[in-house]
């Protein structure tokens, strides 16, 4: 080993992706944060902000997100901890296979998904439909 070569060992830039799905029109080194409108539910503060490790949850993120944008697929860095997303984990997906975390933190956007396959027009129906009944309920999507 000569003395440029460090005994450390160096770290991968690509040891994890995080996606983050909205209709948010943000630029490459914006941070998405807590305190601003929240994409679900009842469009009040988001208390936490929200990421996957898998693009189809960001797919569904992303067209599941209110309002009227295009439809977007970041790829984010977590600036601070994650935690299950509890909204998912072992409430509808026992063990986290959607691989769904939320933070307090903000995450930095490091880049756009900008070519990917949405779902069938008829599987976001039936899910809005679903989440539209959950509503009526007063079970809301997103639970902070």
């Amino acid at each position: 080993m000569n003395e440029n070569q460090s005994k450390e060992p160096s770290q991968s830039p690509f040891a994890q992706t995080f996606f983050h799905g909205t209709k948010a029109d943000l630029r490459i080194g914006d941070f998405i944060e807590i305190g601003v409108t929240s994409n679900y539910g009842k469009n009040s503060k988001a208390k936490y902000i929200y990421l996957t490790a898998t693009l189809d949850a960001a797919i569904w993120g992303a067209e599941l997100a209110l309002g009227e944008g295009r439809e977007r697929i970041y790829l984010v860095e977590p600036t601070g901890s994650i935690e299950d997303d509890p909204n998912l984990t072992d409430k509808k997906f026992p063990g986290n296979p959607t691989k769904s975390y939320r933070s307090k933190q903000p995450f930095k956007v490091v880049g756009e998904i900008t070519v990917w396959q949405g779902h069938a027009p008829e599987q976001v129906k039936a899910m809005k439909d679903g989440l539209a009944k959950l509503k009526d309920q007063g079970i809301e999507a997103i639970e902070d």
